[in-house]
C-alpha cells in the first residue's frame, strides 16, 4: 500500500501523539521562486525538538505540480536544512493516485516537467503527452511558423482514442497546448478527425492546480495554472457556446485535498485524532479559502457541503471511484483555523480584490470560475507578518514547548 513505508517511518517523526497538525504552503510562505524566506529557516528551527524530530505532524500542502513528491522534500529539505520525507508533501496532482476509475484509460497529459512519467507514477497505465500527440498529427499545431512540424516520412503507429485529459499545470507553449487540447475535446478524443458539431457528451478533464496567480522573486505575482485554465475555458466557451466541464478539480482548494493532507498528518501522528489543523499560506483564494471550506466542512461532516460548492471532491462530472477506501480519507479534525501571512500574493493594503467603488464583486474575484465567492471563505483566523510569526503562535497555542 501506498503509505506502508511512511508507517514504518512515523517515529522518526513523532514520538508521542499530539492534538494539532500543521499544513504549510511553499511559494510565498516558505520560498520566494529558489530563494528560501528568511523566516522559513527560522520557523523550522523552532518546530524540531532536541533529537531533530518534528514537535507537531507536518505537511507541506503545495499547488505546485511539475516534479514528483520526493523532489520536493529533498528541495526543502536542502532549503530550509530540515529532513523532509516525501510522504510529508502533498503536490496538486498527489489525489490522482486515489483515483482509480482513470487508471485504466487512455489520458493526455499537459503541463510541464516529467508529467508523462509522473502520471505513470500515479498509477495512469496508458499515457499520451501533448508532444507525442503532436508528432502523429503534424498538422494541427500551426500558429509558430517557424516550428510547424514536418509531415513524417512513413506513417505512425495510430495512437489510441484520447479517454480523458489531465492537467498537471501551465505549459511553455500556450498556443500548442490551448490547440491541441481544443481539438480533442471537440473530436471526442479523436484529434486527426474533423470537429464533431453536436457532441454528445464532453471527455472528462481533470484539472490540479487552480492558482490564478503566485509567488516568485518578481514584485508582483505571476500567472499560474488558473490563468492557462481561464484561457481553455474562455476558448471552449467562444467556439462552442458551451461551459467546459471537469471531472476533478484537485489542488488547493479542493476538498479532497484536505482530506488527503489530513490522512498523511494522522500517519504521521501514529494514526491518532487530531482536533486542530492550522493551514499556512499566502493567497486567499486557494489557502485561505481552501482552509476554510475545509474548516466548514469538518464542521458539518455531512454531504450537503458537496451540493453548494462544486470543488469539493468532485468537479461537475459523476462519482469516481477512488482507489483509498473512503473510511481512510474521513475526517477526524474537529476544526481548521487559517493563517495568512504577508510574504507572498498576499497585499497587506488591499485585502480583497474589489470594482472601483471597494465592493468585491464576481468580475474582480480571482478564484477558479467554479468557486463561490463568500466573503467569509475568504477571511483569515489569523493574519501574521510571516511563517515564524505562525509557528510562534502554533507552539504557544499548542503548549509545544
Amino acid at each position: 500500500m501506498w503509505c506502508r513505508g511512511f508507517l514504518q517511518q512515523s517515529v522518526r517523526f513523532m514520538t508521542t501523539s499530539r492534538q494539532a497538525g500543521v499544513l504549510f504552503d511553499v511559494d510565498g510562505v516558505l520560498l520566494r521562486g529558489g530563494s528560501v524566506i528568511p523566516a522559513a529557516r527560522r520557523a523550522f528551527r523552532k518546530l524540531l525538538d532536541n533529537n531533530n524530530n518534528f514537535r507537531l505532524p507536518v505537511v507541506f500542502v503545495t499547488n505546485a505540480g511539475s516534479c514528483h513528491r520526493h523532489h520536493k522534500a529533498l528541495q526543502l529539505s536542502r532549503l530550509l536544512e530540515v529532513q523532509i520525507a516525501p510522504e510529508q508533501v502533498v503536490l496538486s496532482h498527489s489525489p490522482l493516485q486515489m483515483l482509480k476509475s482513470f487508471h485504466d484509460k487512455c489520458v493526455l497529459v499537459s503541463g510541464q516537467g516529467p508529467v508523462t512519467d509522473i502520471a505513470s507514477s500515479l498509477g495512469f497505465q496508458r499515457v499520451v503527452s501533448i508532444e507525442q500527440l503532436r508528432e502523429h498529427h503534424p498538422l494541427l499545431d500551426m500558429v509558430d511558423h517557424n516550428r510547424r512540424p514536418k509531415l513524417p516520412s512513413s506513417p505512425l503507429q495510430t495512437l489510441p482514442r484520447i479517454e480523458a485529459i489531465i492537467l498537471f499545470g501551465e505549459p511553455i507553449r500556450w498556443e500548442t497546448n490551448l490547440q491541441l487540447l481544443v481539438d480533442v475535446l471537440l473530436t471526442n478524443g479523436s484529434p486527426g478527425c474533423a470537429y464533431e458539431p453536436q457532441l454528445a457528451a464532453q471527455i472528462p478533464v481533470l484539472a490540479c492546480n487552480m492558482d490564478l496567480v503566485w509567488m516568485a522573486e518578481a514584485p508582483s505575482p505571476r500567472f499560474g495554472h488558473g490563468m492557462f485554465m481561464q484561457c481553455l475555458e474562455s476558448v471552449y466557451r467562444k467556439l462552442t457556446g458551451r461551459e467546459l466541464q471537469y471531472q476533478e478539480l484537485l489542488g488547493k482548494p479542493s476538498l479532497l485535498t484536505y482530506q488527503y493532507a489530513e490522512h498523511l498528518l494522522r500517519l504521521q501522528n501514529q494514526n491518532h485524532k487530531l482536533t486542530t489543523i492550522y493551514a499556512v499560506g499566502d493567497n486567499l483564494m486557494t489557502d485561505i479559502y481552501g482552509a476554510n471550506l475545509y474548516n466548514r466542512y469538518l464542521a458539518q461532516q455531512d454531504t450537503a457541503i458537496r451540493t453548494t460548492t462544486k470543488l469539493v471532491a468532485e468537479g461537475t462530472g459523476s462519482q469516481v471511484t477512488l482507489a483509498v477506501p473512503e473510511e481512510d480519507l474521513m475526517s477526524s479534525a474537529a476544526q481548521c483555523h487559517s493563517v495568512l501571512v504577508c510574504t507572498g500574493v498576499y497585499n497587506p493594503q488591499s485585502t480583497l480584490p474589489s470594482d472601483q467603488r471597494g465592493a468585491v464583486t464576481e468580475t474582480v474575484f480571482h478564484g477558479h470560475r467554479d468557486l463561490v465567492l463568500e466573503p467569509d471563505l475568504v477571511e483569515p483566523t489569523y493574519v501574521l507578518e510571516d511563517v515564524e510569526a505562525a509557528v510562534d503562535l502554533v507552539l504557544q497555542r499548542e503548549s509545544c514547548t
